[in-house]
């Protein structure tokens, strides 16, 4: 087995670790494992695998690979150090899943979040509302290069008002995800926008106007069937809306000026500030916001009829930290007027750790590094090398649970492959987006998957149907590719015929 490195800090930086004495069927025995016990887990708990079972499920993942490691010489050291660096990789997520818990609890004391269920209840009506989702959640998503941001942010006040207005909250929540991960995708801010390139060898710009090439039409396409699921929705059954609106007016003191957080966050982070200050600051804001516009509702969560230092001191701190449920007249709104805070966050982050540990121990006994190579062999037409990139990355969101992983590794085996096959880097690179950054979310082990989930409050599964754009971008990417539609050439090379592309 080769010598193993530290994985460091950087993804652009990680070396991928292989095993010579490791075959392709031992690689994928971990990976067979943990499909089986995992259908059977939710077979069993159904909706609740994601309380704590799924959790262990992968750890027990991780020791079926660590018994393949072990008969193929991988020390237990160098598993556990893999895992170490794994974990370590996913801090910033779980600083932002902490923050995001804290700031949901003061931004529902303070109003901000009935603000905009208010307002937004009034602009928007159920058939143009999912397709509105999209085009707001795209802006904000491309402003701040940041899925998880938007749905931190506009994603929780879109699937309140889409609840309020009785529509599917899976399908609120794939509207929402579907103009996240455009935005995320076409965004320079964005990581994994500047990750892609990189991992392939192109520049960012030339990377995002090739890439424009595919997520355009998809996102056209995603729109037109929002729009048609907008004409079809049955609201016959959906709430009185002004009943909901009189009964958030007796419960917060609504005002416009709330919506000054939410503005300074979003313009924060396109300043270029690091997400978890801007979270903080909006933290922060909305607990000096609640003070002032709803002094009743803070006292009364800090355990007095009237506000003091002490019943503020402990009414913010409670919404952030712990459960906070707001009473109203309609009981519609209760569920809905609800927060975990830092507290409600735990699992998720328990969910994201247990799946750094199986990543880390297939990664560690160069599981990852087999299977990739193994499908590029697989195939030997430029058509097949695409599908073949698609699905590694597909694979990598579900084995190793992180959607960088899903960049890094098949950017780094493939790009040798693309260019001994006469094709740009940026053909690569797109590839990887299409398939490697928008597919993680509906993996409900993926950090992504988890977060999004944990955040709308809304399960993996219920929005995987909806999230149109996040499972037709790879299907777009192989049209093109089987098709032969922009499939740009290294310079100097002729364009690839259709027959070349097919056979």
């Amino acid at each position: 087995m080769e010598s193993k490195d530290i994985k460091p800090q950087s993804p652009q930086d990680e070396q991928i670790i292989t095993n010579r004495e490791l075959n392709i069927w031992e690689a994928l025995i971990p990976v067979f494992a943990l499909i089986g016990m995992l259908a059977y887990n939710v077979f069993i708990y159904g909706d609740d695998a994601l309380s704590g079972s799924n959790q262990f499920i992968l750890l027990m993942g991780g020791a079926v690979a660590a018994i393949v490691g072990f008969f193929n010489k991988v020390s237990y050291d160098a598993m556990i150090e893999e895992v170490a660096q794994n974990v370590k990789s996913t801090t910033g997520a779980i600083l932002i899943l902490l923050f995001v818990g804290a700031l949901s609890g003061t931004w529902l004391i303070s109003g901000i979040i009935p603000s905009m269920i208010y307002y937004g209840l009034q602009i928007l009506n159920p058939t143009i509302f999912l397709a509105a989702c999209v085009v707001i959640c795209a802006i904000i998503s491309i402003a701040t290069g940041s899925s998880w941001t938007t749905s931190a942010t506009v994603g929780i006040a879109l699937i309140g008002i889409g609840d309020a207005l009785g529509i599917s909250l899976g399908m609120t929540a794939g509207a929402v995800l579907s103009g996240a991960y455009f935005g995320d995708k076409m965004s320079p801010l964005s990581d994994t926008t500047n990750l892609a390139p990189a991992m392939a060898g192109t520049d960012l710009f030339t990377h995002i106007r090739y890439m424009s090439l595919t997520t355009v039409p998809t996102i056209v396409i995603t729109l037109i069937l929002f729009i048609i699921l907008g004409f079809t929705i049955d609201t016959s059954g959906a709430p009185d809306t002004a009943g909901i609106l009189n009964s958030i007016e007796a419960s917060f003191n609504i005002s416009p000026w709330l919506f000054l957080v939410p503005v300074l966050v979003i313009f924060m982070i396109i300043r270029k500030t690091q997400p978890l200050i801007a979270l903080l600051v909006g933290t922060i804001l909305g607990g000096v916001f609640a003070i002032i516009f709803q002094p009743d509702i803070v006292a009364n969560i800090g355990g007095s009829n009237t506000l003091s230092f002490k019943s503020a001191y402990v009414g913010i701190m409670n919404s952030m930290t712990i459960d906070t449920a707001i009473e109203t007249t309609n009981p519609d709104l209760n569920d809905l007027f609800s927060a975990g805070g830092m507290a409600g966050m735990l699992g998720t982050i328990w969910l994201i750790v247990c799946a750094m540990v199986f990543g880390g121990v297939m990664e560690a006994i160069g599981a990852l590094s087999r299977i990739t190579e193994a499908l590029l062999k697989l195939f030997n037409t430029t058509f097949g090398l695409f599908a073949s990139t698609v699905t590694s990355c597909l694979a990598l969101n579900a084995t190793a649970s992180d959607q960088y992983l899903a960049i890094v590794v098949p950017g780094k085996m493939f790009a040798k492959a693309y260019k001994d096959k006469g094709l740009a880097p940026e053909n690569l690179s797109r590839t990887l987006e299409d398939s490697g950054t928008v597919t993680s979310v509906l993996i409900p082990w993926n950090t992504c998957g988890a977060y999004h989930s944990k955040v709308l409050g809304v399960d993996t599964f219920a929005f995987a149907g909806y999230a149109f754009f996040n499972y037709l971008s790879p299907f777009m990417t192989l049209l093109y590719a089987a098709l032969n539609i922009k499939i740009r050439q290294l310079s100097g090379q002729k364009e690839a015929r259709l027959e070349d592309i097919l056979s």
